[in-house]
């Protein structure tokens, strides 16, 4: 389990679907992305076990959600998770089970990579670039809705 230090951490590597700041410190990610507090990360996490300890996918949805790769859910709680298949990133998701991600740029601003190795307290290469953007759906416990 790492230790508290690594938790405050903020990793700039590459994701299932772009270079990314990753960290378990919200407040972190926030201050570096000068972005507003009240708008929420993804929830990345390393597995389907790990993502039924902070919800609950509603039955109808469960294989869609088990099978699903590069895709976001939002939840019926309102938080969003993505469970990570991808076997580069669950090296580092495999040591926390979960983290919040982002991509690494500013807010609304495009990626450069000199403020994203400047942000970063740890660069995990290596970084390849951008890739396809993930889906994005919003699932009810009846109701299917693609955001993206």
């Amino acid at each position: 389990m790492p230790n508290n230090t690594l938790k405050d951490k903020v990793f700039l590597t590459q994701t299932d679907t772009t270079i990314g700041f990753v960290s378990q410190n919200a407040e972190k990610l926030t201050e570096i992305k000068q972005r507003p507090s009240h708008k929420h990360y993804i929830q990345a996490v390393n597995s389907l076990h790990t993502l039924n300890t902070f919800t609950r996918v509603p039955q109808k949805h469960k294989n869609r959600v088990r099978r699903s790769k590069k895709t976001t859910f939002v939840m019926p709680n309102k938080v969003s998770y993505r469970v990570i298949v991808d076997a580069h990133h669950l090296l580092l998701l495999d040591r926390f089970k979960w983290v919040l991600t982002s991509s690494a740029n500013l807010s609304n601003e495009a990626y450069d990579e000199r403020f994203a190795i400047k942000m970063a307290d740890v660069i995990v290469e290596p970084l390849l670039g951008p890739k396809e953007a993930s889906r994005i759906y919003k699932l009810g416990s009846h109701t299917l809705n693609r955001i993206r």
